[in-house]
């Protein structure tokens, strides 16, 4: 029986040595960091699910490449990488092929840099995996594997017939939280998106029962485990959210979950998030500058006219006991030094829980990383290891470098300073307790 191991590059990478001594020491953003670097590849997972029974499979993670041991016992192994660690990953081939091991990469990045990444393995899988996977395993016990597999030329993958991922391959002692899945894409089109949507462009929800068959697995083999959505917009489809909601209520689980600012229109919404065990959602806000904002949304500039209705949607969407961790890239086009002070008066007016910060990321294949590159912008041509959303390769256009890392340093220290933060938490505690209150009162 051929050996088949699903590898994922797990640990957080970040080049700026002086951000992690400076950032990443603050307990509110090391915390997320850790939660970000132990979740498992629901991809791997997935695809472990689909593999026929002819494979003996093993989920395994390397967080040092040129110096882990080397699993041997492998005939065959898939990678999963994303950008930031691409390079890790072809080290990592290289080492499995010196000792004659089979290597398939998958995911984003190959999907993203194709011609690049095949140069390092034996096979690339490009697009989404489930509808390649089977054939792929096949042709390899035929001793005919191709190169190359292309989902894309294939329809969008049916979420009726997805599988229930191969949870039960993880240790439970490793993982505070798990990823469960129930959309893929967005109907937004942003220029700097490097997620699910480069896997596949059609927007597409899971059937309400799959979600919770793979929820219930889960309760099946851990302890009260905590869910993260594995989605880029998980409230984009209303209609959807809610028969989810609805169904998931019961399952007293806490989760956390992406999506955008228009799950503030809906206050039933929210409250059936609330009584389903929603923890925090993260929003993608970006800049609360409407000159910011303006077209980066490529289809209908939707992020930049919902710029006004941010705060309301902050304080709409806490009301409901549901915190918010908002998301803010600094450095995009339009942004002087005075985008520092705008994104803390922000958080500052708005209560916002919990914040993270990034910087602008030109990740290759993106409609960014294409532009900024005509434009001339582009620092290193090949720094994948720098999109790690907390690393600059490319050129501001209204301040300079050196600007643009002393004012997100000094926004670090700022909103991840102690005090900040609990008076934050406080505020929040306290605006949740008199909306009891309020709701108690005899009319």
């Amino acid at each position: 029986m051929p050996k088949l191991g699903l590898i994922a590059i797990s640990g957080l990478r970040v080049c700026d040595s002086s951000l992690l001594e400076a950032g990443l020491s603050f307990p509110a953003l090391s915390g997320r960091a850790r939660q970000i670097e132990a979740l498992p590849s629901l991809g791997l997972l997935t695809l472990a699910a689909l593999t026929p029974e002819e494979f003996d499979v093993e989920y395994l993670e390397v967080r040092d490449v040129d110096h882990d041991n080397l699993p041997a016992q492998f005939d065959i192994v898939a990678l999963s990488t994303l950008t930031a660690t691409s390079k890790e990953a072809y080290r990592l081939a290289e080492r499995f092929r010196e000792i004659g091991t089979t290597v398939i990469l998958g995911g984003l990045h190959a999907t993203l840099c194709p011609d690049e990444a095949q140069e390092h393995v034996d096979c690339l899988a490009i697009g989404e995996g489930e509808p390649i996977w089977r054939e792929m395993l096949q042709d390899f016990l035929k001793g005919q594997l191709k190169t190359r597999y292309d989902a894309r030329l294939s329809p969008a993958f049916d979420f009726s017939e997805s599988p229930t991922p191969s949870f039960e391959l993880l240790d439970p002692d490793r993982y505070p939280r798990f990823t469960v899945q129930t959309q893929r894409g967005c109907p937004l089109a942003c220029e700097f998106c490097a997620a699910s949507m480069r896997l596949s462009p059609k927007f597409r929800t899971k059937p309400v029962e799959r979600v919770i068959r793979e929820i219930r697995h889960l309760k099946a083999l851990y302890n009260k485990p905590f869910i993260e959505f594995a989605d880029d917009n998980t409230f984009a489809d209303k209609r959807h959210g809610k028969q989810l909601m609805k169904a998931l209520a019961p399952e007293q689980v806490r989760w956390f979950t992406e999506t955008d600012v228009s799950v503030a229109d809906d206050e039933d919404l929210l409250k059936m998030m609330r009584d389903a065990g929603c923890a925090q959602i993260l929003i993608g806000f970006e800049s609360p500058n409407f000159n910011t904002m303006n077209g980066v949304e490529q289809k209908s500039n939707w992020k930049a006219r919902r710029t006004d209705k941010y705060l309301k949607a902050v304080e709409t969407i806490q009301k409901h006991g549901i915190t918010v961790n908002g998301c803010f890239i600094l450095g995009m086009d339009g942004d002087g030094p005075e985008s520092f002070e705008n994104v803390y008066q922000f958080v500052k007016a708005s209560g916002l829980y919990d914040v993270q910060l990034t910087y602008l990321t030109p990740f290759p294949g993106t409609p960014l990383y294409s532009r900024l590159t005509e434009e001339g912008r582009i620092l290193v041509d090949d720094a994948s290891e720098k999109c790690t959303l907390f690393d600059i390769n490319f050129q501001p256009d209204s301040m300079s470098i050196d600007d643009l890392k002393s004012g997100y340093l000094n926004l670090v220290h700022r909103i991840y300073n102690e005090d900040f933060i609990a008076e934050r938490y406080r505020n929040f505690r306290r605006h949740l307790r008199s909306q009891i209150k309020l709701k108690k009162q005899p009319l």
